[in-house]
């Protein structure tokens, strides 16, 4: 009956992140079947840390936050949990030997939410490598499957996805954060006065992280290398959006791209994927 508990967990892990982000889920769905499991136990543990600080407003974040991040590890350690989703979570972090310090990272940054909404650039930079590069790197983990050489070779191309996917959510999220949060992430710009200068200077900065991305994607096994591409190819969609938008606009409104373009998106990926494995 264990197998059904384990079987529960997974649902539960793959239930959040398809609640949560439909761009994430549509690139796990293209990954090999055998992947989707451990990515959907990391999506699932980081969109759960993360919902505590951004919105359970009328609980107590800090300590809510410390149980979760105590039980996390707890959970890795003696590789078992009655919380499904940190279940499937150390199964991945154990099956993959996900380093401490990357979920440890994760959790600081985490923390940096609860009291801190204004950022310099080092703290800018410790907060993108906490909540999203090290995102990218567990995932890695699971990508190259034990081979280091792989891993090592691909690591600064996954921390630079990570960072690009997180600068893109900070911009198209940049009214929401101000509004309900009191948050500005970008180091030396004034919400109330944001203009097209400094909006520029932050699309250089995402472009190049961009393009260090992709210079990884195409190194990727071929079962992952799909599933990290449409996600690549929604989030440089949605920065495409952004950067046609006025900096005005950004301060008014959430861009998105369509649900009919994220499907347009999936439809070309399978097809790119589909003449790869008629080559090969």
């Amino acid at each position: 009956m264990f197998k059904v508990f384990e079987k529960t967990a997974a649902e539960c892990s793959k239930t959040v992140t398809q609640a949560y982000s439909t761009s994430f889920s549509l690139g796990i769905k293209t990954l090999s079947r055998e992947l989707r499991e451990p990515i959907y136990g990391i999506y699932g543990m980081v969109r759960f840390a993360d919902e505590i600080v951004d919105t359970f407003h009328d609980f107590d974040k800090k300590a809510l936050l410390e149980k979760f991040k105590r039980d996390t590890f707890e959970a890795i350690e003696q590789k078992i949990s009655l919380n499904p989703v940190l279940f499937s979570f150390q199964k991945a972090v154990n099956k993959y030997n996900i380093p401490r310090p990357l979920i440890e990272a994760f959790f600081k940054s985490m923390e940096t939410d609860l009291y801190q909404t204004a950022f310099g650039r080092q703290g800018y930079d410790e907060y993108i490598y906490g909540s999203a590069e090290v995102v990218g790197l567990m995932c890695l983990k699971v990508f190259s499957n034990g081979d280091e050489a792989m891993y090592n070779k691909l690591e600064s191309s996954a921390r630079a996805l990570g960072a690009a996917f997180q600068k893109v959510n900070f911009l198209r999220d940049m009214k929401s954060d101000f509004d309900e949060r009191g948050r500005v992430y970008f180091p030396g710009v004034d919400f109330t006065d944001f203009k097209e200068d400094a909006k520029r200077l932050i699309e250089v900065e995402v472009s190049l992280d961009f393009e260090k991305a992709y210079e990884g994607i195409k190194q990727l096994p071929a079962g992952s290398r799909s599933g990290v591409m449409l996600a690549y190819s929604y989030y440089l969609r949605l920065f495409q959006q952004i950067k046609k938008s006025p900096a005005f606009k950004i301060n008014e409104t959430r861009i998105r791209v369509s649900d009919f373009q994220k499907l347009t998106l999936l439809v070309e990926t399978l097809a790119v994927k589909n003449f790869s494995q008629l080559l090969s």
